[in-house]
């Protein structure tokens, strides 16, 4: 054998053992399921679905082309660069920051990682009714503005029924993002009459020469747009967000519960 060929040989080798390091790196770097114990993972599905679901969906796809349960993702390749992203956001993408506990953090992270627990793929969320509808009547104050059956007020759109044409994911959303979720016919307005009076709630009916609020007081307000002096539409809800008032858990009990509002009809 040649001396030429000896050395070609002895580069291939090289080549080789370079390429299976970087490759050892690459796998040591890209966490993977065994990592995380059952019980962090299903902590996880929690923090998922109260915080990510809304814009990711319950299966981690509805971004584009980001697929967090089967990847790759090449801005997270460790657990410290996910962290990051959660905690930081991607400045000018739509990804926004979020404050988490570290361990609401640490599980959710271990909950993408472990490809997604099954708990993210339920029709519903995985929380407590009964608690949530503590924190709606509670904490959450949910009845200063909303009616459930008897109770509550009428300065924001009835809930007895929101169970049947509001998915967990759009809940949720809403929570979250009041402005982004907020139903065009929900919108807030501000009308001015021709004597100077100013009537501002919430748009109820509206067609082409009438519109009917229901005032901040929780009162049905009806118009004559040809009476009035002026008439806006706001984008911003005068609901509050709830990302940092409500822990995931709790995110998660309070939508179980409004998904549970059906009504009394069949």
């Amino acid at each position: 054998m040649s001396e030429s060929v000896v050395r070609l040989l002895r580069v291939r080798a090289l080549l080789t053992l370079a390429v299976s390091a970087a490759a050892l790196a690459v796998a040591a770097a890209q966490d993977h399921a065994g990592q995380y114990s059952p019980a962090d993972v299903a902590a996880g599905a929690r923090v998922y679905n109260a915080m990510c679901a809304p814009c990711h969906g319950p299966t981690g796809a509805g971004v584009g082309g980001i697929d967090l349960r089967r990847g790759p993702l090449p801005r997270a390749a460790t657990d410290a660069a996910l962290g990051t992203i959660i905690t930081s956001g991607i400045p000018g993408s739509g990804m926004p920051s979020f404050r988490m506990d570290p361990h609401d953090l640490e599980s959710v992270i271990a909950f993408i990682r472990a490809g997604f627990d099954a708990s993210a793929t339920l029709a519903g969320p995985p929380g407590d009714r009964a608690r949530g509808q503590v924190l709606f009547e509670g904490k959450a104050n949910c009845l200063s503005c909303h009616r459930v059956n008897d109770k509550g007020q009428d300065s924001g759109p009835d809930l007895t029924e929101v169970g049947r044409t509001r998915t967990p994911v759009a809940l949720q959303r809403t929570l979250l993002d009041p402005n982004g979720s907020m139903l065009p016919i929900n919108r807030p307005v501000r009308a001015v009459r021709r004597d100077g009076s100013v009537v501002q709630g919430r748009r109820l009916n509206e067609d082409t020469y009438t519109v009917q609020i229901v005032s901040e007081q929780g009162r049905l307000v009806p118009l004559v747009k040809a009476e009035l002096r002026e008439w806006s539409v706001g984008t911003t809800s005068p609901m509050p967000s709830y990302k940092d008032t409500l822990t995931p858990g709790e995110l998660t009990d309070l939508v179980a519960y409004l998904v549970s509002l059906k009504g009394t009809r069949p």
